[in-house]
């Protein structure tokens, strides 16, 4: 299965407001290196919505450059504008990514036809592998199961999704009501490991951006059959999820891979550095979890 496991949502480091290509270089060997099953560039947690179209390219050519190939690029590509999300889901398919990641059209509010119509006009400008990404929280709107079940059985390259709404019985229905080839990815740290225990194929992580070992491991038990130890590091890093959303995502992820000594504390405006409480509960969490001297 091409997306399964452990995927990691990546951030994108800057240095003086320019994409910091070396740092992300590194971050995405270390990733490979601590056995991560996937990564995605340009997502919410890249600050997407920040990069300008050119930066946004750039992103993406840099990851599949590092990657050549060990592990797949789901590349985010998506926009509330489908032409944009057209274009960019050509430029991922031309730039040799594995598949690319479309977010449901945010602040438009689209019904679910509108939501249809939307993912069928990018299925059929490409015949790249598409995954939808359903985050009411931040879009505004909701892709249902039966909207998804109809997309997933009249594009076969639409091939999965990633459900980030955190709710268990949604996430029910649409392993119910999709195909059993199509591939549902939590998009939620915190209940993953339920997601996953339902028929969940792995998880588009956060968390990973600080802790890749770990979260792959989790995916490994689970994929091997051991719920008991994937319980139990699902658990183990369960302070770690829960601070990695203290503040909007990816400011903690950002904030604890500076603190690791990785990128630059440097997010764009309207993020901002993370309120020192928080900061400072997130430094006790990295210590608990060995990531800090």
């Amino acid at each position: 299965m091409r997306f399964s496991g452990a995927l990691t949502a990546l951030v994108t480091p800057f240095r003086h407001n320019v994409v910091d290509e070396d740092a992300f270089r590194v971050l995405i060997e270390r990733q490979i290196s601590e056995g991560i099953h996937g990564l995605v560039p340009c997502g919410t947690t890249g600050e997407s919505a920040t990069l300008s179209h050119e930066e946004h390219e750039r992103v993406i050519e840099i990851c599949i450059d590092q990657v050549k190939g060990r592990v797949p690029v789901l590349a985010g590509a998506g926009s509330n504008n489908t032409s944009e999300a057209v274009r960019l889901t050509c430029f991922a398919q031309k730039a040799g990514a594995d598949g690319a990641l479309l977010i449901t059209p945010y602040y438009n509010k689209p019904t679910q036809e509108g939501l249809y119509r939307h993912y069928k006009a990018i299925a059929e400008a490409v015949d790249l592998p598409l995954v939808p990404y359903n985050v009411p929280g931040r879009t505004g709107c909701n892709l249902l199961p039966p909207t998804v079940s109809r997309l997933a059985r009249d594009f076969p390259n639409i091939v999965g999704i990633k459900e980030a709404t955190g709710d268990i019985p949604q996430c029910s229905r649409l392993l119910a009501a999709c195909p059993k080839k199509f591939i549902v990815l939590s998009g939620d740290d915190l209940t993953a490991l339920p997601l996953m225990a339902l028929g969940g194929k792995g998880i588009i992580s956060v968390t990973s951006n600080v802790t890749p070992g770990l979260v792959a491991e989790m995916c490994n038990a689970l994929a091997a059959g051991d719920l008991q130890k994937a319980a139990r590091l699902h658990l183990s890093l369960f302070a770690l999820h829960d601070v990695m959303f203290a503040e909007t995502n990816p400011i903690p992820a950002k904030t604890a891979l500076a603190l690791m000594g990785l990128i630059s504390d440097e997010m764009r405006l309207p993020l901002c550095p993370m309120d020192e409480a928080n900061k400072n509960k997130l430094i006790d969490v990295l210590h608990a979890q060995g990531m800090l001297d």
